[in-house]
């Protein structure tokens, strides 16, 4: 099925829709890409707060969650979604990259208040080795050989870290959100 899909994709590109080498150069510097100019926000919490208010609006809330609940990377919607703020003016690369963390987080929170449990995070989850949680018969082997227990003295974090999102959108997402999610999948029923 990919080989398929890879086939078509080669045969339907048209090697003559490229833009020439150095074609962006000679672009009219009054009319320059939303990416050209300086972007809208420099503030991370300001983009987060208007990233949160587009994403919880009630139609694009629906289709998130959707998407979710069909199994669609967390990672790979929040990068979508970030490129997109990107290219359409809204912040620079660096404020797009310290946008991850807590765009990511926001989309476990509305996959946690629409209360869909198996959401993937990234792609490849389920054949990763370190994110298996082994069963409770399991011993640790004894490797170094000085009686010593090999287990990490802390525990994992579990909970994401309060400190990558602004206490203001922290605040409104424990107030809102859950009412917005509800709203929405009611809507889908």
């Amino acid at each position: 099925m990919a080989e398929q899909l890879d086939k078509t994709l080669i045969q339907n590109q048209n090697s003559f829709n490229a833009p020439i080498p150095g074609e962006s150069l000679t672009a009219s510097p009054s009319t320059p890409n939303a990416w050209e100019r300086p972007p809208q926000n420099t503030d991370e919490d300001r983009a987060m707060e208007e990233l949160y208010l587009l994403l919880t609006e009630k139609e694009r809330l629906t289709d998130l969650i959707k998407i979710i609940d069909d199994g669609v990377p967390i990672d790979e919607i929040a990068q979508v979604v970030l490129y997109r703020g990107y290219t359409q003016g809204h912040y620079n690369p660096d404020l797009m990259l310290m946008m991850i963390e807590p765009t990511i987080y926001l989309l476990i929170a509305i996959a946690d208040y629409a209360e869909i449990k198996d959401y993937v995070l990234y792609e490849g989850e389920d054949d990763d080795p370190e994110t298996e949680i082994p069963d409770d018969d399991v011993v640790p082997v004894e490797m170094d050989g000085d009686k010593v227990s090999d287990e990490p003295k802390e525990k994992l974090k579990t909970e994401p870290d309060a400190s990558s999102v602004s206490t203001g959108l922290l605040s409104r997402i424990k107030k809102e959100l859950p009412s917005k999610v509800k709203e929405a999948t009611q809507g889908e029923e």
